[in-house]
């Protein structure tokens, strides 16, 4: 609904009153965007009557009276209108939430899902593509604020809340100092994360990156992250790698997990133990697309002897680059974005008999069976259940699953944090 109402808006500035701008706000002349516009009313609409306090509400409400006199509508009906649509989307909060997180760097909610599985309630969440903001719109029922090295959207983020969640992506550290802490971290995006942990103090820190991550720059870039968060407040227990593939899903997918507890909460770091890696249960036939999949999935023999050509090139060589077949009974190599993401990860599936081409191919489609996994399996890769809604393009839900956090992995993670939480009386589970 919200983007239909952008459309609407401006059809009626061009019919009507030129001076209703879509990407202002009269009152104090600011000009803010319509997706910041819609990050603002969903929060609000979504945050209200659960006792969260933002500083926003007033430029929320502006932003609806400014919305309702572009649509010729009463405000209520505008609000009445919004919350139904919000709540709509197939995932939604527990009526009775046990604790509040926020979700950075959010891309289409992974972290989200698996912590409203186990009874939390989102409270604010940022994400700059706009893309993945369209996805977890069309999923959770709001809309993520933009770029979190604003000053302005850090000042949206609500006090009190007891979780934050961030799968941030991993810049160069400057490690020109010699403290290697909170001032060593200025200019990446680990710094932010760190800054709002400084200043609003969540009772627990939950933070996902690249297996690399442990070893980039010889552990010093590890080194500074730990420091800093030791810097603004939180014991640290040791960071773990954690493969998706002993968590339910047929990927094999290493990431590095980093969770803090807030000093004066007074756990010791060996209170929490990571969840156990023992055994893999599912393959890909256990994800696979249940009936056969379109052509366009499908190699073209010209691609497909392209591929062919460039394995054997490297392995003239010695390397192992190349695309990858994943077998029935096996499970994927880690999904990633770009082209080789989905060239690591082709099956053979000879269920479609027509291959009669439905895009503008290069040659015929091979008829070996070779494919690419679609988006729908991707997801389930992730841990996305079915009725996570795909609502972009192929290319763009691939990038955005690619980028994602694996939810079980997540999920298993976070029920060990909150039962640790629980342990020492600050949750109620």
């Amino acid at each position: 609904m919200i983007y239909q109402i952008q459309k609407d808006i401006q059809k009626a500035i061009k019919k009507a009153d030129k001076s209703l701008i879509p990407d202002s706000l009269l009152n104090d002349g600011s000009v803010i965007s319509f997706n910041e516009q819609a990050s603002l009313v969903t929060h609000h609409l979504a945050n209200a009557g659960i006792g969260v306090e933002h500083n926003y509400s007033r430029k929320a409400e502006d932003v609806l009276t400014l919305w309702a006199a572009c649509l010729n509508m009463p405000v209520g009906t505008l609000k009445e209108n919004l919350l139904k649509d919000m709540k709509n989307k197939p995932f939604q909060p527990s009526a009775n939430h046990k604790f509040t997180f926020i979700d950075l760097f959010a891309g289409i909610g992974g972290f989200r899902i698996a912590f409203q599985n186990l009874g939390g309630e989102c409270v604010f969440s940022s994400e700059w593509d706009e893309k993945a903001q369209q996805t977890y719109y069309e999923n959770y029922g709001d809309i993520p604020f933009g770029d979190i090295t604003k000053k302005e959207i850090k000042n949206a983020i609500p006090d009190n809340f007891d979780v934050l969640c961030a799968g941030f992506p991993c810049q160069a550290f400057s490690l020109a100092g010699k403290k290697r802490g909170f001032a060593e971290t200025r200019g990446t995006l680990f710094f932010d994360v760190a800054e709002i942990l400084k200043t609003k103090q969540p009772k627990v820190v939950f933070l996902e990156n690249v297996k690399g991550l442990a070893i980039h720059d010889k552990g010093k870039t590890l080194e500074v992250i730990l420091n800093t968060l030791d810097e603004v407040g939180y014991t640290v227990p040791s960071p773990q790698i954690v493969n998706a593939m002993y968590f339910g899903v047929p990927q094999h997918r290493e990431r590095i997990y980093i969770v803090g507890f807030r000093k004066d909460l007074n756990i010791p770091a060996d209170a929490f133990k990571y969840p156990a890696q023992s055994e893999v249960k599912t393959h890909f036939i256990d994800i696979r697309e249940d009936k056969p999949v379109p052509a366009k999935y499908y190699l073209s023999n010209t691609y497909w002897e392209t591929l062919l050509r460039h394995k054997a090139r490297h392995e003239s060589k010695g390397n192992g680059f190349g695309y990858a077949i994943i077998p029935d009974n096996g499970v994927s190599s880690a999904i990633v974005v770009g082209g080789m993401g989905r060239e690591r990860n082709l099956v053979i599936d000879k269920r479609q008999h027509d291959l009669t081409p439905t895009t503008n191919i290069k040659g015929e489609y091979n008829t070996l069976g070779i494919r690419r996994m679609t988006p729908r399996e991707w997801a389930r890769l992730q841990g996305y259940p079915d009725n996570f809604r795909i609502v972009v393009a192929d290319a763009s839900a691939y990038k955005q699953f690619g980028n994602s956090v694996a939810v079980p992995a997540i999920q298993a993670t976070a029920g060990n944090l909150l039962q640790t939480l629980g342990e020492y009386g600050y949750l109620d589970i």
